[in-house]
C-alpha cells in the first residue's frame, strides 16, 4: 500500500510537469542542455564499467541469459493476462498504436563501402509498412503516458535468406526516442519487468546499486511531452551487424514540419492526440524520415552487450544511407488498426548480414516470438506476412477471409 501510494505520487509529479514542459520549457532544455548532460551521465555510467578484452562487433555471452530471458517471458504474460482481456490481447511493449501506414524505404546509392551490405548494398525502393506506437505496458490518454514513441519498419519485397524463418521476404527495423535502452542488459529489463507487473516501475529505478538512477535520467533526457510521432527521431538502441565483424546502430531523424499542436495544454488534452496529428499531417503532406548509421569505431565507448551506453557521434558520426517516406494516406479505418494484430516485428526478421547483436537482441529473438504468438492466441488472430498488397474494406483485407480481432 505505501509503495502505490509513494508510486502514485510520482505519476502526478510526472504528469504535472508533462503539462507545462511544450512548448517552451523541453526545446530550450533540449538545445542548451540536453547534450553536454548526456555525455556526463555517459562518462557516469562508464566509470563504473569494466574493460574487456573484445573486438569490434564481437558478442560476449552473459551469465544466466536464458533464465533472465525465461523470467522476462514469464512476467510479460502474467501482465498480458491481468491487464487484458481474451480477444483483446495488445503487445507486451510499445503497447498503444498511434498508426499503421504504408511507406516505402529508398536505400541511397554512392553510399561509401562500409555501408553497402545487406539491405543497403544495392540502390532500391521497397514498401512498407510502418507503424508507430507509445509505450507498454498499458493503452493510456497519450498525455499520462512517459513521454515515449516508437517506430517498427516492415520492409516487404527482400530477397535472400532471413535468420528467422517465419517471414521469407521481410526485413524489420525497430526503434524509439531514446538513444539508450531502459536497461543495460537483460539480467535489469528482468528486473524491470517484476517492477512493471506489479504497476510500480518507477522502484526499479530507485535502487542505488549499478546505474539504474543513471539509466532513469538518460531516459529522462529524450522522455518528454510528445506532439507527433511523424516528427519525432528514433534510435535502435541495440546493436546490429553492418556486414560481417562491423557493428552499427540505426536511427529515423524526421525531416519534415509535421502538425505539433496539443490541444487545451497545461488542461488535459484528447486521449489519442498524438494519432489526430498525424492525421491531420498526412491529409496534408508526404513526410519523410532519414535512415542513418552509427559504425562502431571504438569497442568500449561503443558497446555491445551494454545499452545505456550513449554511443558518441565524436566517434563515429550517423551517416545518411536511406529515405523513408510516408505518403498522404488515410490510415485510421477499424480494419487498417486491426491488422496490426496481423504483424509480429521481430528484429530477427532480417538478413544475416543485419544479425541483430547483444544479449538484449538475443533475448529479443525468442521473447518476441513467444509474447507475438501468445497474443495471437489469445486474440484469435493468425500471422500474416504481407507484402504491401494488402487493401482495406468493411473491416478485412481484400481477397482474404475476415480476420480475428
Amino acid at each position: 500500500m505505501l509503495l502505490r501510494f509513494l508510486h502514485r505520487i510520482i505519476d502526478i509529479l510526472l504528469h504535472f510537469e508533462r503539462r507545462f514542459e511544450q512548448p517552451f520549457l523541453r526545446p530550450a532544455f533540449n538545445y542548451l542542455l540536453r547534450e553536454p548532460i548526456a555525455r556526463l551521465l555517459t562518462a557516469l555510467i562508464n566509470l563504473m564499467r569494466s574493460r574487456e578484452d573484445v573486438a569490434l562487433a564481437e558478442e560476449t555471452p552473459q551469465p544466466g541469459e536464458d533464465q533472465d530471458v525465461q523470467t522476462m517471458i514469464d512476467e510479460m504474460r502474467r501482465h498480458l493476462v491481468i491487464d487484458f482481456p481474451p480477444g483483446g490481447f495488445e503487445r507486451a511493449g510499445n503497447t498503444k498504436t498511434h498508426g499503421l501506414v504504408r511507406g516505402e524505404l529508398t536505400i541511397a546509392d554512392n553510399l561509401p563501402e562500409a555501408f553497402r551490405h545487406g539491405l543497403f548494398a544495392t540502390p532500391k525502393t521497397y514498401r512498407c509498412w510502418v507503424r508507430f506506437s507509445g509505450p507498454g505496458p498499458h493503452i493510456e490518454p497519450d498525455i499520462d503516458d512517459v513521454g515515449f514513441v516508437s517506430i517498427s519498419v516492415k520492409v516487404m519485397g527482400v530477397e535472400g535468406d532471413k535468420l528467422w524463418k517465419d517471414e521469407t521476404h521481410t526485413q524489420d527495423f525497430t526503434a524509439v526516442c531514446t538513444p539508450t535502452f531502459v536497461t543495460p542488459d537483460i539480467k535489469a529489463n528482468a528486473r524491470l519487468q517484476y517492477w512493471s507487473r506489479r504497476h510500480l516501475p518507477a522502484f526499479y529505478f530507485m535502487d542505488f546499486r549499478g546505474t539504474h538512477l543513471l539509466d532513469m535520467a538518460m531516459q529522462g533526457l529524450w522522455n518528454e511531452t510528445q506532439t507527433n510521432p511523424l516528427g519525432a527521431t528514433f534510435y535502435s538502441c541495440v546493436p546490429y551487424l553492418m556486414g560481417p565483424h562491423q557493428a552499427m546502430q540505426y536511427s529515423f531523424r524526421s525531416k519534415t514540419n509535421v502538425h505539433r499542436r496539443i490541444p487545451r495544454l497545461p488542461l488535459r488534452p484528447p486521449d489519442n492526440y498524438l494519432r489526430d496529428n498525424m492525421i491531420s499531417t498526412l491529409k496534408e503532406m508526404d513526410v519523410e524520415f532519414e535512415m542513418r548509421v552509427q559504425l562502431q569505431t571504438d569497442a568500449f565507448l561503443m558497446p555491445i552487450e551494454n545499452n545505456a551506453v550513449l554511443w558518441p557521434e565524436r566517434l563515429s558520426p550517423r551517416v545518411p544511407v536511406a529515405t523513408l517516406r510516408i505518403p498522404r494516406q488515410e490510415f485510421d479505418s477499424p480494419a487498417q488498426f486491426a491488422f496490426t494484430r496481423n504483424l509480429k516485428f521481430n528484429p530477427w526478421h532480417c538478413l544475416p548480414e543485419h544479425r541483430p547483436l547483444g544479449n538484449q537482441s538475443r533475448a529479443r529473438k525468442r521473447m518476441y516470438d513467444e509474447l507475438a504468438t501468445f497474443r495471437q492466441k489469445m486474440n484469435g488472430a493468425i500471422h500474416i506476412e504481407p507484402n504491401g498488397d494488402e487493401r482495406f474494406d468493411g473491416g478485412s483485407i481484400a481477397g482474404d477471409p475476415p480476420q480475428g480481432s
